[in-house]
């Protein structure tokens, strides 16, 4: 055998004309039954985890089929529901809106029961711009903060109403960084100017001269059609700085 020879196996056998079996035996290769009794005890040793993930996996399997049939019927309940309350709130109907009117669900409790759902999370928006409404600025606080306005059409007037509800409880420095938030879209000619006036007002009110002059400054450059920007030139000169045109 060469040098290099008693690194390798044997390239044939001893016996060629030996059986399946013995060929098996010959190059040390257990056996099917061998393999099998491995397999077997390793099981035993092992059972208890095995059978605890295949029951694991079995678990998660039927839990987000189940949570996507639950969901799926939650959701037509709740957009049942506030249905009924959005027509109230549509007819200014704010309190049966809110809290419902003794057979159908305020969007209080749709937010609650529902909160898992599309229909739940917008009866949080709702229920906050109740509360506004209402003057129950703590509460307008908590179901604003609650709703999650991404991909939605009022995910910025969301933001302004609870930079209003955080004012209103002289919570000024926060609400100016919803409001500010609620302006980010420079494209919205509507929200945006309507709500870089609140902040400039809040800047005001907290006596950051200069911001609430860059603020101000913003809406005449930015928006100049809108109807904030009529004022612009009146809250400027309040502020020491006067049009030159």
């Amino acid at each position: 055998m060469s040098k290099h020879d008693k690194y390798t196996a044997p390239r044939t056998l001893t016996n060629p004309q030996a059986s399946a079996k013995s060929i098996e035996e010959e190059l040390n290769i257990p056996s099917a039954e061998d393999r099998l009794h491995v397999v077997e005890n390793w099981y035993q040793t092992n059972s208890k985890m095995v059978n605890y993930a295949l029951i694991g996996i079995l678990a998660i399997v039927v839990g987000v089929f189940g949570y996507k049939y639950y969901i799926g019927g939650q959701s037509k309940k709740a957009n049942d529901a506030i249905f009924r309350a959005q027509t109230y709130y549509n007819i200014d109907s704010i309190n049966w809106a809110l809290n419902g009117d003794g057979n159908n669900l305020g969007f209080k409790k749709i937010a609650d029961k529902f909160s898992g759902t599309p229909a739940g999370n917008l009866a949080n928006y709702y229920a906050g711009i109740c509360c506004l409404k209402t003057g129950d600025f703590a509460n307008a606080e908590k179901y604003l903060k609650k709703f999650d306005g991404k991909g939605t059409l009022v995910t910025n007037v969301a933001k302004g109403a609870l930079g209003d509800a955080l004012m209103e409880q002289g919570k000024t420095d926060d609400a100016i960084k919803q409001y500010l938030d609620a302006a980010s879209d420079d494209e919205n000619l509507l929200i945006s100017p309507l709500y870089l006036e609140r902040a400039g007002i809040a800047y005001e009110l907290k006596n950051k001269t200069a911001e609430a002059i860059a603020t101000y400054k913003k809406i005449k450059e930015k928006f100049p059609q809108s109807q904030q920007a009529r004022n612009m030139d009146k809250n400027l000169a309040r502020l020491g700085v006067y049009s030159v045109e």
